[in-house]
């Protein structure tokens, strides 16, 4: 994908619709064929393209992805269409009209930006990322509210601008950066650019530690359909605010400052917090709705005597407590005729699968249940109950 303007042709676009929804499987006959009248190069990146869009799927959907270009890591690392949603309206409701999107990659946020009737000047130093870009403001008739620039994102003015948002590359070549201040640009670059703007918006990755998170920002973890996908930290919104948003929706959590949960005995429920409540450090805020505490004080489990409705834990009814020991659980399981365990552990070692394997009974039983391995009270325990 070096070089994208073949695919930009008449006949690109016309192989493109051609090799659309081609099975990996079929690729080779598909190929074949169409060689017999197209370059062999061309072909070659009409499936590429193909196979990225495929994959591509997941983030922006089938008609977005079916129309856009790709690169191999566009795809890997750009923003979830939801998310890319619900950053964007968040930008509006704050009264931007425009954005400086410093490190755009292939345009997603701009994207969601432009759609949400937002100016954007989308920056990226990459040529191909560049072009890619570029084709995917014009190609979903955004081009006229999008401006695609190639250039240095330490290097560009964006005092003119309503807000700033930076998405540096949290990716090199040994796999994921854990250190902020080794994103490109810095994290330290990034907090002095959005200083200078009345609004602005740095993603980061959920694992940011709390300390590294400026006093004068707000911090932010979002997910989406319960897996969480990132962070923000927000200038000009309010400083020192903490929330966990869970999409869809969106439902937002806003911490109080509360003192960590207490400890407690294991009730009739057991609450596992969303990934985005744990990152966040609102387990405490959940617990407190829930008038709840912690199995563990090391442990993000909580429990309560009642059934609390609430979008910012999965509930379930807990039936029996065990110390750890495979072969009781087993015994249980045959008695349960338990035929589908759902297995899962905080602050345990033992991997699902070997238990799975160990504990399930060898007949197939009727009924399912869910084994959470974890500590209570310091002990290794086995509590096993089903969704409330």
């Amino acid at each position: 994908m070096n070089d994208l303007a073949p695919l930009l042709t008449p006949e690109g676009r016309a192989l493109l619709d051609a090799v659309r929804g081609t099975a990996p499987a079929d690729e080779l006959a598909v190929a074949t064929r169409l060689r017999r009248e197209h370059p062999a190069d061309l072909v070659s990146a009409a499936l590429g393209q193909t196979r990225l869009r495929q994959r591509a799927e997941a983030k922006f959907g089938a008609e977005d992805a079916g129309r856009m270009f790709f690169t191999p890591n566009g795809v890997e690392q750009s923003t979830r269409a939801s998310v890319a949603s619900y950053r964007a309206e968040r930008f509006r409701a704050l009264g931007v009209r425009s954005v400086a999107d410093l490190c755009c990659g292939i345009g997603g946020d701009a994207i969601a930006l432009a759609r949400a009737g937002v100016r954007v000047l989308a920056v990226d130093r990459d040529p191909a990322t560049v072009a890619v870009a570029r084709a995917n403001a014009d190609v979903l008739g955004l081009d006229d509210l999008i401006e695609v620039r190639e250039a240095d994102v330490t290097e560009v003015d964006t005092a003119g601008y309503d807000a700033v948002f930076v998405d540096p590359a949290r990716r090199g070549g040994r796999g994921r950066i854990f250190d902020p201040e080794a994103y490109s640009p810095p994290l330290s670059w990034a907090i002095g650019t959005a200083l200078k703007a009345p609004h602005a918006a740095l993603k980061v990755a959920p694992g940011i530690p709390h300390e590294a998170v400026p006093a004068d920002a707000e911090a932010e973890w979002i997910s989406d359909g319960g897996d969480v996908k990132e962070a923000v930290l927000w200038f000009g919104t309010g400083a020192g605010a903490v929330r966990a948003t869970l999409l869809p929706g969106p439902r937002t959590l806003l911490g109080r400052g509360l003192p960590n949960p207490r400890v407690r005995s294991v009730g009739r429920y057991l609450y596992e917090p969303d990934g985005t409540v744990i990152r966040a450090h609102l387990v405490a805020e959940v617990a407190e709705d829930l008038d709840g505490g912690l199995v563990d004080e090391t442990i993000a489990y909580i429990t309560a005597d009642e059934l609390r409705p609430t979008p910012y834990a999965s509930a379930y009814e807990i039936t029996d407590r065990l110390p750890f020991n495979v072969k009781k659980l087993k015994a249980l399981l045959r008695e349960r005729e338990v035929g589908i365990l759902t297995v899962k552990k905080r602050g345990s070692a033992v991997e699902p699968e070997e238990l799975r394997r160990k504990a399930l009974p060898k007949q197939h039983g009727r009924n399912s249940a869910t084994v959470f391995l974890t500590r209570v009270a310091g002990a290794p325990t086995m509590l096993l109950g089903h969704p409330a």
